[in-house]
């Protein structure tokens, strides 16, 4: 069993001082720091004095006060006078990812196995499809499954319970592993920076529909994938993981399809484990991403 740790992460207005007093906070606590990240945006219009990101991570059993003691202390002797945005979370407490899925089973069949084999360390509370294709695999895997049809006609009503499913689940993160709708905005705001999409393509090339094909089209010799947050811009959110594999004029639009189902597993794997190691801050379109 993996040990039990903290892990801080914030932002604020890039200044003089910030690791030290952040690490002399935890140092009279006690803290035991494990591991630590630290990346500096430089100054423009949004951010006059440039932005300052970073992680640490810390041993659990080196602060003897409650989580909550402790992040009432940090928010009044660090992030206040910092002005930082910032969370604290527990190792011990498991994300919980509700998948949302059509036809395509790639992604949720290595999603599935990851999690069975203890890879992905999330709690699963459900799976929502807008298809019965995927119910025998998820329900043989003891996870519950909600059948919710999505047709021109009843998408507000689709959607609605769709959050309402969410909600119930106490969800942390929704992941469209291979999900062929598209969320309404009103969703993608309510949740964002907590919904992960897997886009068959590397963006930002070949958005929407049929990416392969448009591939093909363009002759292009790399084709790939991105893992990113979905906003109410089609394909257009913070990216959070890509990868490529080359193939050139001899290769069929199938055959792209069929390399790149295997992209797809890689890069959405990799982009939710980031997420939920809390090793992503979204900085405006872009990403800081603490591997």
């Amino acid at each position: 069993m993996s040990e039990r740790t903290y892990t801080l992460v914030a932002s604020c207005p890039d200044q003089v001082g910030v690791v030290a007093r952040v690490s002399q906070f935890l140092a009279e606590l006690g803290g035991w720091i494990l591991e630590t990240n630290f990346h500096a945006e430089p100054a423009d219009a949004a951010n006059p004095s440039g932005r300052f990101f970073m992680r640490l991570q810390l041993r659990a059993d080196s602060i003897t006060l409650p989580l909550v003691t402790l992040r009432e202390q940090f928010a009044h002797a660090v992030a206040e006078p910092l002005q930082m945005q910032w969370r604290i979370t527990d190792s011990a407490v498991k994300k919980r990812v509700v998948i949302l899925v059509s036809k395509q089973e790639h992604c949720l069949y290595d999603l599935l196995a990851r999690w069975q084999a203890g890879e992905l360390d999330v709690e699963i509370p459900c799976v929502i499809s807008n298809h019965q294709t995927l119910r025998g695999i998820v329900e043989w895997h003891g996870i519950p499954y909600f059948h919710v049809p999505v047709t021109p006609e009843n998408k507000p009503e689709a959607f609605a319970e769709i959050r309402r499913i969410f909600d119930e689940a106490k969800g942390d993160v929704m992941v469209l592993a291979r999900y062929m709708q598209i969320l309404p905005p009103e969703l993608c705001d309510a949740y964002a920076g907590q919904i992960i999409n897997i886009h068959h393509s590397f963006l930002p090339s070949f958005v929407g529909a049929r990416p392969y094909h448009q591939a093909w089209q363009r002759g292009v010799k790399l084709i790939g994938a991105t893992c990113h947050y979905v906003t109410p811009e089609l394909d257009q959110g913070p990216i959070i993981e890509q990868d490529v594999i080359r193939v050139d004029h001899t290769d069929t639009p199938d055959e792209m399809i069929r390399y790149g189902k295997d992209i797809e597993k890689a890069v959405l794997a990799r982009g939710l484990r980031y997420h939920i190691e809390d090793r992503v801050l979204i900085h405006g379109a872009r990403t800081i991403v603490f591997r």
